[in-house]
């Protein structure tokens, strides 16, 4: 199984309201991804950071494998979510692992 974290900054033009309301819209277009795109296992938005936290959007992503994580990456549906994504977030950071047997 692949892990993939992304996290992201609201672009700073967003006023709280629109914070809230890119972030429910970011929830509802890529969970349901998990449905369409084989090998992606669940997909998790949260935007619900505590105090301590330098990002305002997290995804929490669980694959199959490496190949499945690439799949998702290049998949129609998620090219055209990341669209939306791109236009209300910035300072992007990833991080993805191979989870370890026992």
């Amino acid at each position: 199984m692949v892990k993939h974290i992304v996290l992201w900054k609201f672009q700073e033009q967003l006023d709280p309201q629109q914070r809230k309301e890119a972030g429910e819209k970011m929830r509802e277009i890529l969970e349901p991804l998990k449905e369409v795109i084989p090998g992606v296992i669940s997909l998790r938005i949260e935007t619900d950071s505590l105090d301590g936290s330098n990002r305002d959007v997290m995804l929490f992503g669980e694959y199959e494998s490496e190949e499945a994580l690439n799949n998702y990456a290049v998949h129609p549906a998620h090219v055209e979510a990341g669209k939306y994504v791109r236009s209300v977030t910035c300072e992007r950071a990833c991080f993805d692992y191979q989870v370890r047997e026992g």
